[in-house]
């Protein structure tokens, strides 16, 4: 049963994602795929058969703990096709994600952090720091975005770190989202047919938190996103307002030339010449670095 809600996810992935991209694309919800010398359209929005494919693939082993880990998950992905379809405001989507984060309060877990083999009681203080943790996550790989692959590319990384470090319900909802992360990976890929939109980067990113709450690993997920963190704490120098200080563009070898504002991708873009495909492996390979420490941590 352990590999049946993987394999399941994962072909449901590989088989809705492209079925949801021909239906976006129909729909005219579409999105310019910007860091490529010829910039074409590709379906958003994508990230709904994410959505789909994970609550199914888990449903053959679902019990009260798993249902109320999909809540959510679910959520989320209604705030990200909020977010998709209206643009909202950066203070209403991290309400609207603190909101969504509550449901995660009730799933039965003790109320300590393990850091890194020390537990921390923290009482009731646990409850609204479960609903950050949470809100945090979603929010954090929402923010490393923007070439295809990186989001769910490295969401599916943690992911599967998350299930090679924790057991029981834990286990399977991060092992069989990192299989859903990989088949629907295959359509994002570069060059991109599909992106996620914050429906799936969002979903994926609290899923990454709901895994380090329900398998006690929170530091483990936390050190997973550090690249992400990174960002975050490089662009409030800037207060997150980045669109209004230009984009990174491609050079006419295909190289990208870095935005003109400090940022985590900025950083790399800066030290070494790349393309869009480099940059992505050179971030998968920082995150993965950073699963093999947390395995490592774990011992």
């Amino acid at each position: 049963m352990m590999w049946a809600s993987p394999l399941i996810g994962l072909t449901l992935s590989l088989m809705l994602t492209p079925y949801v991209g021909r239906v976006m694309t129909a729909a005219g919800i579409t999105g310019k795929d910007i860091h490529k010398p010829n910039p074409y359209d590709v379906p958003e929005m994508c990230g709904i058969a994410v959505l789909l494919s994970l609550p199914i693939a888990l449903s053959p082993a679902l019990d009260e703990k798993m249902a109320m880990a999909m809540l959510p998950f679910l959520l989320f992905g209604i705030v990200g096709i909020l977010d998709d379809t209206t643009n909202l405001r950066q203070l209403h989507k991290v309400l609207l994600s603190l909101l969504v984060s509550i449901p995660v309060t009730f799933i039965p877990v003790p109320h300590t952090v393990n850091v890194f083999g020390l537990s921390l009681k923290l009482g009731m203080l646990y409850l609204p720091f479960a609903v950050l943790f949470v809100t945090g996550s979603a929010n954090l790989v929402n923010l490393l975005a923007g070439f295809n692959g990186l989001e769910v590319g490295t969401a599916g990384i943690a992911l599967f770190f998350l299930g090679l470090i924790t057991g029981g319900t834990a286990q399977l909802v991060a092992l069989t989202g990192a299989a859903v992360s990989l088949g629907f990976l295959w359509w994002n890929r570069y060059p991109a047919r599909v992106f996620p939109g914050d429906t799936g980067t969002l979903a994926l990113g609290a899923l990454i938190g709901i895994v380090g709450i329900i398998g006690k690993v929170e530091a483990y997920a936390a050190l997973l996103l550090i690249p992400h963190f990174l960002d975050f704490i490089i662009k409030t120098s800037v207060r997150f307002g980045v669109r209004k200080h230009g984009r990174t563009r491609v050079r006419a070898d295909g190289t990208l030339q870095a935005p003109p504002y400090p940022s985590f991708l900025g950083l790399i873009m800066r030290s070494v010449r790349v393309t869009e495909p480099k940059l992505v492996a050179i971030v998968w390979s920082i995150e993965t670095a950073l699963g093999l420490l947390s395995l490592a941590l774990h011992l």
